[in-house]
């Protein structure tokens, strides 16, 4: 598994300011994505335990208010496995701070049973389509996208949006 780029203090993925990763490869290949050069599961570097230590230390500071992982696709196959153990020991070390994610995948078709989910608090689900762009949603591009309360969701057994 490999990641494309680590922010170390984004206000633009989620509320807050928030330390993003990037993983690298994408299978969508969505028309007009806005970062294209994570489609490549070859690309950026190798995510390890030395990624989630230094995300994890990078969290530490109490003006971060989580942690988002976006893509690239993260709940890809061949990364899925990565970003569960990041999620994971996130929510370890910083339960009361949030993590947001996108992806490409529903919630309710592919991701609900992943354990993944059962870290993340909020999830952007669905690929970007560009004939439905709308620059006045928030967190995501296009209006078949969903802003998911993914512990809500759980819990109740349906999609809990809240966005």
């Amino acid at each position: 598994m490999r990641y494309n780029l680590i922010r170390k203090m984004d206000i633009s993925n989620g509320p807050g300011v928030r330390v993003s990763i990037f993983m690298q490869g994408c299978a969508f290949h969505c028309k007009n994505c806005f970062n294209p050069n994570t489609w490549n599961f070859d690309g950026g570097k190798e995510f390890n335990q030395k990624t989630i230590d230094e995300v994890l230390d990078l969290c530490k500071e109490g003006h971060i208010k989580g942690l988002s992982i976006l893509g690239g696709e993260p709940m890809h196959p061949n990364n899925i496995e990565g970003t569960t153990k990041l999620a994971k020991a996130f929510k370890e070390r910083y339960p009361d701070k949030s993590i947001w994610a996108w992806s490409g995948f529903k919630f309710d078709e592919d991701l609900k049973d992943k354990e993944v989910m059962n870290y993340i608090d909020v999830l952007v689900d669905g690929q970007y389509k560009d004939e439905l762009h709308d620059f006045t949603l928030k967190w995501r591009g296009s209006s078949n996208q969903r802003v998911i309360d993914v512990q809500k969701s759980l819990n109740e057994h349906k999609v809990v949006t809240i966005a």
